[in-house]
Protein backbone atom coordinates (compact mmCIF):
# COMPACT_ATOMS: atom_id res chain seq x y z
CA UNK A 1 0.00 0.00 0.00
CA UNK A 2 1.24 3.50 -0.61
CA UNK A 3 -0.87 5.14 2.24
CA UNK A 4 -1.35 2.85 4.95
CA UNK A 5 -3.35 3.52 7.72
CA UNK A 6 -3.77 1.33 10.35
CA UNK A 7 -5.37 1.23 13.58
CA UNK A 8 -5.87 4.86 14.04
CA UNK A 9 -7.52 6.64 16.76
CA UNK A 10 -7.92 10.35 17.37
CA UNK A 11 -10.14 12.18 20.29
CA UNK A 12 -11.15 15.04 20.22
CA UNK A 13 -13.55 16.34 22.66
CA UNK A 14 -16.47 13.91 22.82
CA UNK A 15 -15.85 13.03 19.26
CA UNK A 16 -13.44 9.94 18.21
CA UNK A 17 -11.96 8.60 15.21
CA UNK A 18 -12.20 4.96 16.06
CA UNK A 19 -9.80 2.19 14.99
CA UNK A 20 -9.23 3.41 11.29
CA UNK A 21 -7.86 1.23 9.03
CA UNK A 22 -7.22 2.13 5.48
CA UNK A 23 -4.87 1.47 2.72
CA UNK A 24 -4.15 2.99 -1.18
CA UNK A 25 -2.60 1.56 -3.60
CA UNK A 26 -0.26 4.62 -5.56
CA UNK A 27 -2.03 6.08 -8.29
CA UNK A 28 -5.58 5.73 -6.86
CA UNK A 29 -8.59 7.35 -6.58
CA UNK A 30 -9.89 6.67 -3.04
CA UNK A 31 -13.29 8.59 -2.42
CA UNK A 32 -14.94 8.89 1.51
CA UNK A 33 -18.45 9.79 1.93
CA UNK A 34 -20.67 9.95 4.74
CA UNK A 35 -22.82 12.58 6.70
CA UNK A 36 -21.67 15.71 8.49
CA UNK A 37 -20.04 15.29 11.21
CA UNK A 38 -18.63 11.53 10.68
CA UNK A 39 -15.20 12.18 11.11
CA UNK A 40 -14.03 12.83 6.98
CA UNK A 41 -12.55 16.08 7.46
CA UNK A 42 -10.64 14.97 10.88
CA UNK A 43 -9.17 11.86 9.11
CA UNK A 44 -7.90 13.97 6.11
CA UNK A 45 -6.65 16.64 8.64
CA UNK A 46 -4.73 13.62 10.73
CA UNK A 47 -3.42 12.33 7.65
CA UNK A 48 -1.85 15.62 7.34
CA UNK A 49 -0.82 16.31 10.21
CA UNK A 50 -3.16 18.55 11.60
CA UNK A 51 -4.24 16.66 14.69
CA UNK A 52 -2.35 13.79 16.41
CA UNK A 53 -3.23 10.50 16.35
CA UNK A 54 -3.71 9.24 20.35
CA UNK A 55 -3.00 5.72 19.04
CA UNK A 56 -2.53 4.15 15.79
CA UNK A 57 -0.07 4.64 12.31
CA UNK A 58 -0.16 6.32 9.23
CA UNK A 59 2.38 5.17 6.89
CA UNK A 60 3.60 7.08 3.19
CA UNK A 61 5.59 5.07 0.96
CA UNK A 62 6.17 2.74 3.26
CA UNK A 63 7.53 5.33 6.03
CA UNK A 64 6.02 6.02 9.39
CA UNK A 65 5.10 10.02 9.21
CA UNK A 66 3.09 10.06 12.62
CA UNK A 67 5.81 12.68 13.74
CA UNK A 68 6.68 14.39 11.14
CA UNK A 69 5.65 18.30 10.87
CA UNK A 70 2.47 18.81 8.03
CA UNK A 71 4.95 20.93 5.87
CA UNK A 72 7.21 18.16 5.73
CA UNK A 73 4.82 15.28 4.89
CA UNK A 74 4.75 15.83 0.99
CA UNK A 75 1.27 15.31 1.26
CA UNK A 76 -1.58 18.50 -0.75
CA UNK A 77 -4.85 19.72 0.49
CA UNK A 78 -7.27 21.28 -1.03
CA UNK A 79 -10.56 22.71 0.54
CA UNK A 80 -13.87 23.79 -0.67
CA UNK A 81 -13.42 27.37 0.37
CA UNK A 82 -9.51 27.28 -0.61
CA UNK A 83 -7.95 30.82 0.37
CA UNK A 84 -5.72 32.34 -1.72
CA UNK A 85 -2.79 34.89 -1.27
CA UNK A 86 -5.14 37.97 -1.79
CA UNK A 87 -2.12 40.26 -2.51
CA UNK A 88 -0.83 37.82 -5.02
CA UNK A 89 -1.95 37.15 -8.78
CA UNK A 90 -2.45 33.71 -10.12
CA UNK A 91 1.00 32.65 -10.97
CA UNK A 92 2.77 33.46 -7.87
CA UNK A 93 -0.31 31.99 -5.91
CA UNK A 94 0.58 28.67 -7.55
CA UNK A 95 4.08 28.99 -7.39
CA UNK A 96 4.16 30.04 -3.38
CA UNK A 97 4.64 26.40 -2.73
CA UNK A 98 6.62 25.51 -4.50
CA UNK A 99 9.61 27.71 -4.26
CA UNK A 100 11.20 25.91 -1.10
CA UNK A 101 11.32 23.05 -3.95
CA UNK A 102 12.73 23.84 -7.61
CA UNK A 103 14.33 26.51 -8.69
CA UNK A 104 12.74 29.93 -10.60
CA UNK A 105 13.40 28.29 -14.26
CA UNK A 106 11.64 24.84 -12.83
CA UNK A 107 8.69 26.55 -10.90
CA UNK A 108 8.19 28.45 -14.44
CA UNK A 109 8.15 25.15 -16.44
CA UNK A 110 6.03 23.20 -13.88
CA UNK A 111 3.04 26.31 -13.86
CA UNK A 112 3.02 26.75 -17.93
CA UNK A 113 2.20 22.89 -17.73
CA UNK A 114 -0.44 22.40 -14.90
CA UNK A 115 -2.03 25.56 -15.76
CA UNK A 116 -2.61 24.21 -19.50
CA UNK A 117 -3.96 21.26 -17.86
CA UNK A 118 -6.39 23.45 -15.30
CA UNK A 119 -6.88 25.74 -18.46
CA UNK A 120 -5.84 29.07 -16.52
CA UNK A 121 -2.73 29.44 -18.62
CA UNK A 122 -4.47 33.05 -20.02
CA UNK A 123 -5.24 34.01 -16.31
CA UNK A 124 -1.88 33.58 -14.45
CA UNK A 125 -1.72 37.59 -14.83
CA UNK A 126 -5.19 37.89 -12.94
CA UNK A 127 -5.61 39.67 -9.25
CA UNK A 128 -7.38 37.05 -7.61
CA UNK A 129 -10.78 39.23 -6.55
CA UNK A 130 -11.75 38.97 -10.34
CA UNK A 131 -11.70 35.32 -10.42
CA UNK A 132 -14.73 33.16 -10.97
CA UNK A 133 -15.33 30.22 -8.18
CA UNK A 134 -14.11 27.87 -10.84
CA UNK A 135 -10.81 30.01 -11.30
CA UNK A 136 -10.62 29.93 -7.70
CA UNK A 137 -10.79 26.20 -7.27
CA UNK A 138 -8.53 25.38 -10.50
CA UNK A 139 -5.80 27.63 -8.92
CA UNK A 140 -6.13 26.05 -5.65
CA UNK A 141 -5.73 22.79 -7.42
CA UNK A 142 -2.85 23.92 -9.41
CA UNK A 143 -1.08 25.42 -6.09
CA UNK A 144 -1.67 22.04 -4.60
CA UNK A 145 0.00 19.80 -7.56
CA UNK A 146 2.44 21.58 -8.58
CA UNK A 147 4.45 20.84 -5.75
CA UNK A 148 4.00 16.93 -6.63
CA UNK A 149 2.73 15.79 -3.18
CA UNK A 150 2.75 11.97 -2.72
CA UNK A 151 -0.40 12.50 -2.16
CA UNK A 152 -3.43 15.22 -2.20
CA UNK A 153 -6.58 15.23 0.13
CA UNK A 154 -9.23 16.75 -1.23
CA UNK A 155 -11.92 18.14 1.29
CA UNK A 156 -15.19 18.87 -0.91
CA UNK A 157 -13.90 20.67 -3.33
CA UNK A 158 -16.37 20.92 -5.43
CA UNK A 159 -19.50 21.54 -3.55
CA UNK A 160 -19.00 25.58 -4.25
CA UNK A 161 -19.32 25.29 -7.70
CA UNK A 162 -21.93 25.01 -10.30
CA UNK A 163 -23.07 21.68 -12.04
CA UNK A 164 -21.19 22.23 -15.21
CA UNK A 165 -17.80 23.63 -13.63
CA UNK A 166 -17.73 20.85 -11.16
CA UNK A 167 -17.88 18.54 -14.66
CA UNK A 168 -14.93 20.46 -16.35
CA UNK A 169 -12.98 20.38 -13.12
CA UNK A 170 -13.39 16.61 -12.49
CA UNK A 171 -12.01 15.80 -16.41
CA UNK A 172 -9.42 17.85 -15.66
CA UNK A 173 -8.62 16.06 -12.30
CA UNK A 174 -8.88 12.85 -14.27
CA UNK A 175 -6.17 13.91 -16.56
CA UNK A 176 -3.72 14.92 -13.91
CA UNK A 177 -4.03 12.11 -12.29
CA UNK A 178 -3.37 9.64 -14.94
CA UNK A 179 -0.72 11.68 -16.45
CA UNK A 180 1.19 11.90 -12.99
CA UNK A 181 -0.05 9.04 -11.01
CA UNK A 182 -1.34 11.01 -8.25
CA UNK A 183 -2.97 9.56 -5.75
CA UNK A 184 -6.06 10.99 -3.92
CA UNK A 185 -8.14 10.75 -1.02
CA UNK A 186 -11.33 12.85 -1.40
CA UNK A 187 -14.60 13.24 1.02
CA UNK A 188 -17.58 14.62 -0.05
CA UNK A 189 -21.56 14.29 0.27
CA UNK A 190 -21.74 14.17 -3.53
CA UNK A 191 -22.35 10.97 -5.14
CA UNK A 192 -21.19 12.59 -9.04
CA UNK A 193 -17.78 12.59 -7.69
CA UNK A 194 -18.05 9.15 -6.73
CA UNK A 195 -19.35 7.81 -10.04
CA UNK A 196 -16.75 10.39 -11.71
CA UNK A 197 -13.86 9.75 -10.18
CA UNK A 198 -13.42 6.54 -7.61
CA UNK A 199 -11.27 3.54 -8.07
CA UNK A 200 -13.04 2.74 -4.20
CA UNK A 201 -15.49 4.26 -2.02
CA UNK A 202 -15.95 4.16 1.82
CA UNK A 203 -18.83 5.07 4.01
CA UNK A 204 -18.43 6.92 7.01
CA UNK A 205 -20.36 7.12 9.83
CA UNK A 206 -19.33 8.74 13.79
CA UNK A 207 -15.99 8.14 13.54
CA UNK A 208 -15.82 4.96 11.97
CA UNK A 209 -15.41 3.29 8.35
CA UNK A 210 -18.08 0.46 7.56
CA UNK A 211 -17.33 -0.24 3.97
CA UNK A 212 -14.52 0.09 2.08
CA UNK A 213 -14.91 -1.32 -1.27
CA UNK A 214 -15.46 -0.97 -5.46
CA UNK A 215 -18.18 1.57 -6.12
CA UNK A 216 -20.25 -0.99 -7.27
CA UNK A 217 -19.46 -3.54 -4.05
CA UNK A 218 -20.46 -0.67 -2.02
CA UNK A 219 -23.92 0.98 -3.96
CA UNK A 220 -25.57 -2.61 -4.54
CA UNK A 221 -24.24 -4.99 -1.83
CA UNK A 222 -23.67 -2.58 1.29
CA UNK A 223 -22.37 -4.89 4.52
CA UNK A 224 -24.96 -3.57 6.69
CA UNK A 225 -27.93 -1.01 7.17
CA UNK A 226 -26.12 2.01 7.67
CA UNK A 227 -24.53 1.80 4.32
CA UNK A 228 -27.43 0.56 2.63
CA UNK A 229 -29.56 3.56 3.62
CA UNK A 230 -26.90 5.89 3.35
CA UNK A 231 -26.28 4.78 -0.56
CA UNK A 232 -30.83 4.54 -0.72
CA UNK A 233 -30.80 1.11 -1.06
CA UNK A 234 -34.24 1.97 0.70
CA UNK A 235 -36.16 -1.20 0.49
CA UNK A 236 -34.65 -3.15 3.73
CA UNK A 237 -36.64 -5.88 5.21
CA UNK A 238 -35.89 -7.86 8.33
CA UNK A 239 -36.95 -11.85 7.21
CA UNK A 240 -36.32 -15.81 8.67
CA UNK A 241 -34.69 -18.17 6.26
CA UNK A 242 -36.73 -21.01 5.96
CA UNK A 243 -34.76 -22.83 2.87
CA UNK A 244 -31.05 -22.26 2.14
CA UNK A 245 -28.71 -24.08 0.22
CA UNK A 246 -25.28 -22.71 -1.50
CA UNK A 247 -27.31 -20.87 -4.34
CA UNK A 248 -30.22 -19.51 -3.21
CA UNK A 249 -31.96 -18.95 -0.19
CA UNK A 250 -35.72 -18.11 0.91
CA UNK A 251 -36.56 -15.79 3.18
CA UNK A 252 -40.07 -14.87 4.91
CA UNK A 253 -40.88 -11.82 5.39
CA UNK A 254 -43.48 -10.88 7.80
CA UNK A 255 -47.25 -11.11 7.05
CA UNK A 256 -45.97 -14.65 4.65
CA UNK A 257 -44.48 -12.47 1.88
CA UNK A 258 -41.92 -14.47 0.28
CA UNK A 259 -38.72 -13.78 -1.03
CA UNK A 260 -35.57 -15.74 -2.96
CA UNK A 261 -32.27 -14.36 -2.85
CA UNK A 262 -29.75 -15.53 -5.17
CA UNK A 263 -26.80 -13.76 -3.33
CA UNK A 264 -23.55 -16.12 -3.42
CA UNK A 265 -21.33 -13.98 -1.77
CA UNK A 266 -23.56 -13.72 1.83
CA UNK A 267 -24.97 -17.67 1.01
CA UNK A 268 -21.65 -19.05 1.50
CA UNK A 269 -21.14 -17.38 4.76
CA UNK A 270 -24.57 -17.99 6.61
CA UNK A 271 -24.88 -21.76 5.16
CA UNK A 272 -25.30 -23.96 8.03
CA UNK A 273 -25.26 -21.06 10.26
CA UNK A 274 -28.18 -21.62 13.29
CA UNK A 275 -28.81 -18.18 13.68
CA UNK A 276 -31.96 -17.46 10.97
CA UNK A 277 -33.05 -13.96 10.66
CA UNK A 278 -31.50 -11.65 8.65
CA UNK A 279 -31.70 -8.05 6.69
CA UNK A 280 -32.07 -8.48 3.18
CA UNK A 281 -32.00 -5.43 0.62
CA UNK A 282 -33.12 -4.25 -2.74
CA UNK A 283 -32.53 -0.99 -4.96
CA UNK A 284 -35.52 0.77 -5.78
CA UNK A 285 -34.23 0.93 -9.70
CA UNK A 286 -34.14 -3.16 -9.73
CA UNK A 287 -37.67 -3.52 -9.34
CA UNK A 288 -39.60 -3.69 -12.00
CA UNK A 289 -43.22 -3.07 -12.44
CA UNK A 290 -46.03 -4.32 -15.02
CA UNK A 291 -49.96 -4.55 -15.02
CA UNK A 292 -50.21 -8.66 -15.72
CA UNK A 293 -48.37 -11.49 -13.93
CA UNK A 294 -44.93 -12.18 -15.38
CA UNK A 295 -43.96 -15.40 -14.47
CA UNK A 296 -40.31 -16.26 -14.40
CA UNK A 297 -38.27 -18.84 -12.35
CA UNK A 298 -35.44 -16.34 -12.03
CA UNK A 299 -37.41 -13.17 -10.35
CA UNK A 300 -39.62 -12.57 -7.39
CA UNK A 301 -42.73 -11.42 -8.43
CA UNK A 302 -45.11 -9.94 -5.63
CA UNK A 303 -48.49 -8.24 -6.28
CA UNK A 304 -49.17 -5.07 -3.97
CA UNK A 305 -51.30 -1.37 -3.81
CA UNK A 306 -49.63 1.71 -4.83
CA UNK A 307 -50.24 3.77 -1.52
CA UNK A 308 -48.17 6.98 -2.58
CA UNK A 309 -46.58 8.63 -5.65
CA UNK A 310 -43.62 11.29 -5.58
CA UNK A 311 -43.07 13.02 -8.72
CA UNK A 312 -38.76 14.09 -9.15
CA UNK A 313 -37.86 15.68 -12.33
CA UNK A 314 -37.88 12.96 -15.07
CA UNK A 315 -38.39 10.38 -11.96
CA UNK A 316 -41.07 8.79 -10.14
CA UNK A 317 -41.22 7.29 -6.85
CA UNK A 318 -43.75 5.02 -6.13
CA UNK A 319 -44.68 3.01 -2.80
CA UNK A 320 -46.27 -0.08 -2.82
CA UNK A 321 -47.93 -2.31 -0.23
CA UNK A 322 -47.23 -5.87 -0.13
CA UNK A 323 -49.05 -7.33 2.89
CA UNK A 324 -48.11 -4.53 4.83
CA UNK A 325 -44.52 -4.43 3.67
CA UNK A 326 -43.61 -1.22 1.91
CA UNK A 327 -41.81 -1.48 -1.14
CA UNK A 328 -40.29 1.23 -3.19
CA UNK A 329 -39.76 1.66 -6.78
CA UNK A 330 -38.34 4.09 -9.33
CA UNK A 331 -39.94 4.40 -12.85
CA UNK A 332 -39.24 7.09 -15.54
CA UNK A 333 -42.16 9.66 -15.98
CA UNK A 334 -43.34 7.71 -19.76
CA UNK A 335 -43.05 4.42 -17.82
CA UNK A 336 -45.26 5.84 -15.24
CA UNK A 337 -47.57 7.18 -17.70
CA UNK A 338 -47.84 3.73 -19.37
CA UNK A 339 -48.48 1.96 -16.82
CA UNK A 340 -51.65 4.19 -15.42
CA UNK A 341 -49.68 5.06 -12.08
CA UNK A 342 -51.78 6.15 -9.85
CA UNK A 343 -53.10 5.95 -5.70
CA UNK A 344 -54.65 2.43 -4.82
CA UNK A 345 -53.99 0.48 -8.29
CA UNK A 346 -52.81 -2.87 -7.95
CA UNK A 347 -49.56 -3.84 -9.57
CA UNK A 348 -47.61 -6.64 -10.38
CA UNK A 349 -43.71 -5.97 -9.28
CA UNK A 350 -40.69 -7.91 -10.14
CA UNK A 351 -37.01 -8.41 -9.50
CA UNK A 352 -34.23 -10.73 -9.96
CA UNK A 353 -33.34 -12.92 -7.10
CA UNK A 354 -29.98 -11.82 -7.53
CA UNK A 355 -30.72 -8.21 -6.88
CA UNK A 356 -31.81 -9.24 -3.38
CA UNK A 357 -28.93 -8.40 -1.08
CA UNK A 358 -28.31 -9.99 2.01
CA UNK A 359 -27.08 -7.44 4.38
CA UNK A 360 -25.27 -7.91 8.13
CA UNK A 361 -24.32 -11.55 6.83
CA UNK A 362 -22.12 -12.33 9.69
CA UNK A 363 -22.53 -8.84 12.15
CA UNK A 364 -26.35 -8.56 13.23
CA UNK A 365 -27.99 -11.86 12.84
CA UNK A 366 -30.67 -13.01 15.85
CA UNK A 367 -31.71 -16.08 17.33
Amino acid sequence: MYLEIKDLSVKLGEFHLKNINLGLYEGEYVVIIGPTGSGKSILLETIIGFYNADKGTIKLNGKVINNIPPENRDIGIVYQDNVLFPNMNVYDNIAYGAKNKFSDIEIEEKIMNISKIMKIDHILHRDISTLSGGEVQRTSLARALIVEPKIVLMDEPFSALDVSTQAKITNMIKKVGKNHNTTFLHVTHNFNDVWNLADRVGVMDNGEIHQLSTVEDVFSRPENRFVADFVGVQNIFEGKISEINSERAIIELSNGTVITSSDVNCLGKILGNNKRNILIAIRPESIIFSNVEFKSSARNQLKGKIIDIVKSGPTVLINIDVNGNIFKGLLTKSSAEDLEIEKEKEIYMSFKSLNVKILDAYKSFKN
